[in-house]
């Protein structure tokens, strides 16, 4: 096999896309500082124990795990950045009023989330912690929107689901509570004949609701057929208000509630979404309220944030234009050195040549250079 190929799903990420790549990551984070969100950076790599707590199984598959050469113990590479973040909150920071983090970096996750996904996603996030109403929701689905907007995506559609609306039927069929995990990714899958094989002997009325969910998916009009064909339990209608509440509250967005899309939110306790993007098969954005991570580090804040892949959101975007720069002979002349410096400083790229060599890159445009002229150097437009 040759040395240079790559494990499947892992690539270099070339000049011109790692330009967009770092261009967004710096419009975002900057873009979430202005709400206030302060950065964090945990670290690559955790102890198992640490890294999974509150994960569920679909993150525990999904996690590379070696062996710590030091202490003997397992340790994982990060598949995802949320619960350090709330780690973070939890044990490190310790505040009693509301915390607002942001982070970015690589994770690295055993398997592809998706169709074409890599699986060392660029991942960028932002949470809230310590404020359990729904003001909280709103912002964060509202900075959703605007990071996805700095990235010129305007076709967003926003699916919001509630895991309160399982969580609910559950309570009250001890037998079909032994399922959750199954249930979860089959109303994923809007699996009706394996939903219909695996509630035979749930209570009618969950069975009933269970087969209803995959079909409750469209516009705000979902929520009012919801509480007509859904069992009268107090957690469906908390659940079904709540994002009755953060549709009216979207604006133009184009939203729409899909009441069976659980697909990978073993953690979350409230609302959640995804947001999809035209040309992308995958979600674009993940998030949602997931208020008893941190009971494990010591603390149960209430908590609700998003992450994006800036990989997949780059690939969106148009590849990049050309940055104009400076073409410049190497040379020891102290004027020379000079003049390049004093363009650097002004924020102009000078490429010097260096002797016997031509430059070329993909990234550069030189159209101007630096020339010996009448006993000076000076700037001249070339091309």
């Amino acid at each position: 096999m040759p040395n240079w190929l790559l494990p499947e799903n892992i690539a270099d990420v070339l000049p011109s896309e790692a330009r967009k790549i770092e261009e967004l990551r710096r419009l975002l984070l900057d873009n979430f500082r202005s709400y206030g969100y302060e950065l964090v950076m945990p670290p690559l790599l955790e102890y198992i124990e640490s890294l999974l707590t509150g994960a569920g199984l679909d993150m525990d598959l999904r996690t590379f795990k070696l062996v710590d050469q030091l202490s003997g113990r397992t340790m994982g590479v990060r598949a995802d950045m949320t619960t350090q973040v709330a780690r973070i909150d939890a044990h490190l920071l310790n505040r009693s009023s509301v915390t607002r983090l942001c982070y970015s970096g690589s994770v690295l996750q055993t398997r592809p989330s998706g169709l074409h996904a890599t699986r060392e996603p660029i991942q960028i996030g932002a949470e809230i912690y310590g404020h359990a109403g729904l003001e909280a929701d709103a912002e964060i689905q509202e900075l959703v929107l605007a990071s996805l907007a700095l990235a010129n995506i305007s076709e967003v559609r926003l699916d919001l689901c509630h895991v309160g609306v399982l969580r609910a039927l559950l309570e009250i069929d001890p037998l079909a509570k032994k399922h959750e995990a199954q249930l979860f990714s089959l109303l994923g899958a809007k699996d009706l004949p394996a939903l219909e094989c695996i509630s035979r002997n749930f209570s009618l009325v969950v069975r009933k609701a269970l087969l209803d969910l995959p079909n409750l998916y469209g516009d705000i009009s979902v929520i009012e057929r919801a509480h007509h064909l859904l069992p009268k339990l107090s957690g469906i209608a908390i659940a079904l208000d709540e994002l009755e509440y953060l549709v009216k509250l979207s604006g133009n967005a184009h939203v729409t509630i899909d009441l069976a899309d659980l697909r990978g939110y073993h953690y979350h306790s409230g609302v959640m979404f995804n947001a999809y993007a035209p040309g992308l098969p995958n979600a674009v954005a993940r998030g949602g309220r997931y208020d008893h991570v941190g009971e494990v580090f010591g603390r149960a804040r209430p908590a609700t944030g998003f992450s994006l892949d800036l990989r997949e959101l780059a690939r969106l975007m148009p590849v990049a234009e050309r940055k104009n720069a400076i073409l410049s002979p190497w040379s020891q002349d102290p004027a020379l050195r000079q003049t390049i410096a004093e363009l650097r400083k002004a924020g102009e790229v000078v490429i010097q040549s260096l002797p016997g060599h031509e430059s070329e890159q993909d990234e550069f445009d030189c159209n101007r250079a630096v020339v010996f002229d009448d006993g000076k150097w000076i700037l001249k437009n070339v091309g």
